[in-house]
Protein backbone atom coordinates (compact mmCIF):
# COMPACT_ATOMS: atom_id res chain seq x y z
CA UNK A 1 0.00 0.00 0.00
CA UNK A 2 1.00 3.31 -0.70
CA UNK A 3 1.23 6.25 2.21
CA UNK A 4 -1.72 7.74 0.81
CA UNK A 5 -3.07 5.05 1.69
CA UNK A 6 -2.00 4.41 5.11
CA UNK A 7 -3.09 8.09 5.73
CA UNK A 8 -6.46 7.15 4.94
CA UNK A 9 -6.51 4.30 7.54
CA UNK A 10 -5.12 6.45 9.90
CA UNK A 11 -7.87 9.03 9.60
CA UNK A 12 -10.54 6.55 9.54
CA UNK A 13 -9.14 4.74 12.57
CA UNK A 14 -8.81 8.29 14.61
CA UNK A 15 -11.91 8.83 13.83
CA UNK A 16 -13.60 5.92 14.96
CA UNK A 17 -11.44 6.23 18.13
CA UNK A 18 -12.59 9.97 18.82
CA UNK A 19 -16.77 8.86 18.04
CA UNK A 20 -16.34 6.01 20.35
CA UNK A 21 -14.67 8.37 22.91
CA UNK A 22 -17.89 10.77 22.80
CA UNK A 23 -20.05 6.92 22.44
CA UNK A 24 -18.13 5.59 25.74
CA UNK A 25 -19.45 8.90 27.66
CA UNK A 26 -22.88 7.83 26.41
CA UNK A 27 -22.88 4.35 26.85
CA UNK A 28 -21.63 4.95 30.72
CA UNK A 29 -24.96 7.09 31.22
CA UNK A 30 -27.26 4.64 29.66
CA UNK A 31 -28.25 6.91 26.79
CA UNK A 32 -30.16 5.34 23.44
CA UNK A 33 -27.14 5.57 21.58
CA UNK A 34 -23.60 4.25 22.64
CA UNK A 35 -20.19 3.43 22.04
CA UNK A 36 -21.04 1.45 18.69
CA UNK A 37 -23.60 4.02 17.06
CA UNK A 38 -20.82 7.18 17.88
CA UNK A 39 -18.00 4.73 16.97
CA UNK A 40 -20.08 3.76 13.51
CA UNK A 41 -21.02 7.36 12.75
CA UNK A 42 -17.76 8.53 13.10
CA UNK A 43 -16.17 6.69 11.18
CA UNK A 44 -18.44 6.32 8.21
CA UNK A 45 -18.60 10.40 7.94
CA UNK A 46 -14.73 9.83 7.60
CA UNK A 47 -15.17 7.47 4.80
CA UNK A 48 -17.42 9.45 3.55
CA UNK A 49 -15.33 12.58 3.45
CA UNK A 50 -12.34 10.43 2.20
CA UNK A 51 -14.25 8.87 -0.68
CA UNK A 52 -15.66 12.72 -1.92
CA UNK A 53 -12.42 14.13 -1.82
CA UNK A 54 -9.69 11.26 -2.95
CA UNK A 55 -12.04 8.70 -5.05
CA UNK A 56 -12.94 10.89 -8.10
CA UNK A 57 -9.41 11.75 -9.08
CA UNK A 58 -9.24 9.90 -12.42
CA UNK A 59 -12.35 11.61 -13.26
CA UNK A 60 -12.06 14.05 -15.89
CA UNK A 61 -12.91 17.63 -14.59
CA UNK A 62 -14.31 19.87 -17.43
CA UNK A 63 -16.01 23.67 -17.47
CA UNK A 64 -19.36 21.72 -17.60
CA UNK A 65 -18.95 19.17 -15.03
CA UNK A 66 -16.92 20.23 -12.19
CA UNK A 67 -17.29 17.56 -9.11
CA UNK A 68 -17.49 19.22 -5.54
CA UNK A 69 -16.49 17.11 -2.51
CA UNK A 70 -18.70 19.15 -0.30
CA UNK A 71 -21.36 17.90 -1.87
CA UNK A 72 -21.40 14.28 -0.16
CA UNK A 73 -20.32 16.27 3.40
CA UNK A 74 -23.61 17.94 3.04
CA UNK A 75 -25.15 15.07 2.48
CA UNK A 76 -23.78 13.42 5.51
CA UNK A 77 -25.48 15.76 7.45
CA UNK A 78 -28.48 15.29 6.21
CA UNK A 79 -28.44 11.79 6.26
CA UNK A 80 -27.30 12.13 10.19
CA UNK A 81 -30.43 13.57 11.28
CA UNK A 82 -32.59 10.67 10.33
CA UNK A 83 -30.36 8.59 12.55
CA UNK A 84 -30.21 11.41 15.65
CA UNK A 85 -34.46 11.77 14.99
CA UNK A 86 -34.93 7.90 16.05
CA UNK A 87 -33.50 8.66 19.33
CA UNK A 88 -35.65 11.48 20.13
CA UNK A 89 -38.60 10.04 21.29
CA UNK A 90 -41.90 12.05 23.22
CA UNK A 91 -42.94 10.37 26.65
CA UNK A 92 -46.86 11.77 26.10
CA UNK A 93 -47.32 10.35 30.08
CA UNK A 94 -44.85 13.01 31.31
CA UNK A 95 -44.93 15.42 28.65
CA UNK A 96 -41.20 15.04 27.82
CA UNK A 97 -38.95 15.05 25.14
CA UNK A 98 -36.13 12.28 25.44
CA UNK A 99 -32.92 12.11 23.27
CA UNK A 100 -32.09 15.66 21.91
CA UNK A 101 -28.67 15.02 24.00
CA UNK A 102 -27.98 12.01 21.90
CA UNK A 103 -29.42 13.66 18.86
CA UNK A 104 -26.80 16.49 18.98
CA UNK A 105 -24.33 14.27 20.45
CA UNK A 106 -24.72 11.82 17.22
CA UNK A 107 -24.79 15.36 14.80
CA UNK A 108 -21.34 16.50 16.05
CA UNK A 109 -19.81 12.98 15.94
CA UNK A 110 -20.42 13.22 12.43
CA UNK A 111 -18.91 16.37 11.83
CA UNK A 112 -15.78 14.91 14.06
CA UNK A 113 -15.58 12.16 11.91
CA UNK A 114 -16.02 14.66 8.65
CA UNK A 115 -13.09 16.63 9.57
CA UNK A 116 -10.92 13.80 10.40
CA UNK A 117 -11.45 12.45 7.16
CA UNK A 118 -10.37 15.97 6.27
CA UNK A 119 -7.14 15.30 7.66
CA UNK A 120 -7.96 18.01 10.74
CA UNK A 121 -6.91 15.97 13.43
CA UNK A 122 -6.44 18.85 16.19
CA UNK A 123 -9.33 20.20 15.50
CA UNK A 124 -11.28 17.02 15.54
CA UNK A 125 -9.58 15.89 19.29
CA UNK A 126 -10.26 19.59 20.54
CA UNK A 127 -13.96 19.32 19.56
CA UNK A 128 -14.20 15.61 21.33
CA UNK A 129 -12.81 17.46 24.39
CA UNK A 130 -15.68 20.18 24.44
CA UNK A 131 -17.96 17.91 23.23
CA UNK A 132 -16.57 15.03 26.18
CA UNK A 133 -16.86 18.40 28.69
CA UNK A 134 -19.92 19.78 27.69
CA UNK A 135 -22.37 16.49 28.71
CA UNK A 136 -19.80 15.82 31.75
CA UNK A 137 -20.32 19.33 33.26
CA UNK A 138 -24.01 19.70 32.04
CA UNK A 139 -24.62 16.58 34.22
CA UNK A 140 -22.58 17.68 37.07
CA UNK A 141 -24.98 20.60 37.02
CA UNK A 142 -27.81 19.00 36.98
CA UNK A 143 -26.93 16.81 39.96
CA UNK A 144 -26.07 20.04 41.78
CA UNK A 145 -30.06 21.31 41.34
CA UNK A 146 -31.29 17.93 42.11
CA UNK A 147 -29.63 17.93 45.58
CA UNK A 148 -30.85 21.55 45.93
CA UNK A 149 -34.40 20.61 44.91
CA UNK A 150 -34.37 17.30 47.39
CA UNK A 151 -32.88 19.36 50.16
Amino acid sequence: MDEMTWEFVLRIFVAALLGGAIGLEREYRAKEAGFRTHFLVALGSALFMIVSAYGFEGVMTTAEHRWDVSRVAAQVVSGIGFIGAGTIIFHKSENAVRGLTTAAGLWVTAAIGLACGGGLYVLSAAATVLVLFGLEAFNFILHKFDKHRQA
